[in-house]
């Protein structure tokens, strides 16, 4: 009898860990499709991407833009077709973990793994979100897993599971760039495990390291011919030397972060098992590998934090392979309340976000509206723009331009129908300084040939008089407002200009240049 239950426990493991990835997937669907919060201007702008696919963007690789081509594909344009791949690829990422977390300690801790990671305030929120990170976590959490099984793999399975490996680092790579992560955590194990090197052999790396440049080679190419203009933004994004040299207030902001992306108790685990770890100096095999996916991560991000910034999230590429190391030490330390504990306030963690999703007014009641106002009031914004475009067509209008990445993202996706109709003018973006430093200001610039007759839109007034400055002549000011919350407003500034000719700008500063003598 108890031989025939264990020959069952791994089947009723797997059906417990889908049952709980479809539930939650379940109810993020429901919130998708049941909340009036309107697209973040960074989700419009990879909309608008996935409308002209390619190999490569100006700010990330291709896979978002990929995703949201897919799903819209399959019912519309909407906010919730846009947003679902999300859903979808943090249901395949807890897969991955519950399969990682039963291969390295048994199905008991796999689930909880999984229950930790898909509660994970962090996770909760990029499942609803479209984004680069659930591609990423999902594609993560196959390399890894792909690697761990490889370990004790041989012969013909060995070079199946190494072409595996190449083809999901392949497309990790192309959801984006953290997934070099993941190259520093196999160099790690490798450098730190003897039996991790025996695994490997000339043929299976070989295979490996092709697959993962086939997979890896078309967006190589775009980079190359656009000036590795999104490796140029990545490395920008650091923003070394843009700020004080050594900010540990930033340092310390980082970390104390750590606790609400990952989870109160989980990253406090983390921690506590980090400096045990240290004091004995001996780690079981299990859990150097999956330290070895953990700690750049954190490390690298939190240097980064010291020299310059760091946001709460670019930490992500640690959260899957953590979740699985805090449940085995959670389950291997007998600490079976913590776990309940974490995983209860994880699960109250994650109805939140859901409740706010799909009731704003709750998240105005927490004080959240600060973190909200982005993802209101979009439409109506574009509806006054558009308006206003209508009634200075009949004199005849050569674009739209705006001056605000935000801006011009937000009226290309909830302007469309407008910007899309034959015969409208373009939407176009003004240059403070005359170079572009992002897509739309690359894609879609305010030249002379437009500028005969154009409505400039001036997000919260910024810049207004440089782009008025612009023009031969400026008219017909008008000044909008678009009531947000009950303590936020976003304001709009419209003016119509004739004759566009950029001034000379300084580069940098964007100030206006003295005339030459």
């Amino acid at each position: 009898m108890a031989r025939s239950a264990s020959l069952r426990s791994p089947d009723a493991d797997w059906t417990a860990a889908i049952l709980l990835t479809a539930g939650l997937t379940l109810a993020r669907f429901v919130a998708l499709f049941r909340s009036p919060l309107e697209l973040y201007p960074d989700e419009a702008q990879y909309w608008l991407w996935s409308r002209t696919l390619d190999f490569g963007y100006y700010s990330k690789p291709p896979m978002v833009a990929w995703a949201i081509w897919a799903t819209t594909q399959l019912g519309g344009d909407s906010e919730a077709f846009v947003r679902l791949s999300a859903a979808l690829f943090q249901a395949g990422a807890t897969l991955c973990v519950f399969a990682l977390g039963r291969r390295l300690y048994g199905g008991p801790a796999a689930l909880a793994a999984a229950a930790l990671y898909a509660l994970m305030p962090a996770v909760q929120l990029s499942g609803l979100v479209v984004a680069t990170d659930a591609p990423l976590l999902f594609f993560l959490g196959l390399t890894i897993l792909a690697y761990a099984d490889l370990q004790p793999a041989a012969g013909g399975r060995r070079l199946a599971l190494a072409s595996g490996f190449g083809a999901a680092l392949g497309l990790a790579f192309l959801s984006k760039y953290a997934a070099l992560y993941v190259v520093i955590g196999v160099a790690l194990h490798l450098a730190l495990s003897r039996e991790a090197r025996r695994a490997w052999s000339l043929g299976s790396a070989l295979l490996a390291l092709a697959v993962f440049g086939l997979v890896l080679s078309p967006n190589l190419v775009w980079n190359a011919q656009h000036g590795f203009a999104t490796l140029h933004h990545t490395a920008a994004n650091a923003a070394w030397g843009q700020h004080t040299p050594f900010n540990p207030a930033n340092f310390g902001t980082f970390l104390v972060s750590q606790f609400g992306v990952f989870g109160p108790i989980p990253f406090g685990v983390l921690i506590t098992g980090l400096i045990l770890a240290a004091r004995r100096r001996a780690l079981p095999r299990e859990d150097l590998l999956l330290l070895c996916f953990i700690l750049p991560p954190i490390a690298v991000v939190a240097i980064q934090a010291l020299l310059s910034r760091a946001n709460a999230n670019w930490s992500g590429a640690s959260y899957l392979a953590g979740s699985v190391l805090v449940a085995g030490w959670m389950m291997r330390w007998r600490a079976r309340r913590w776990l309940t504990a974490a995983i209860a306030i994880q699960a109250v963690l994650a109805a939140l976000v859901l409740l706010v999703l799909v009731e704003p007014r709750a998240g105005d009641a927490l004080g959240a509206s600060n973190s909200l106002k982005r993802v209101r009031g979009w439409s109506q914004t574009a509806r006054i723009v558009v308006d206003r475009a209508r009634i200075e067509e009949g004199a005849g209008l050569s674009a739209v331009a705006v001056n605000d990445r935000f801006t011009y993202y937000a009226l290309a996706y909830y302007g469309r129908s407008y910007f899309g109709a034959a015969g409208s003018p373009p939407l176009v973006y003004w240059l403070l300084t005359g170079k572009p430093e992002n897509q739309a200001e690359s894609s879609a610039p305010l030249t002379p040939q437009l500028g005969a007759r154009v409505l400039g839109v001036a997000y919260e007034g910024w810049f207004l008089r440089d782009m008025e400055g612009d023009f031969s002549s400026a008219v017909g000011h008008e000044i909008d407002s678009v009531f947000l919350d009950p303590k936020h407003e976003r304001r709009v500034e419209m003016f119509v200009g004739r004759g566009f000719h950029a001034q000379p700008r300084d580069p940098v500063t964007g100030r206006p240049r003295p005339p030459s003598r």
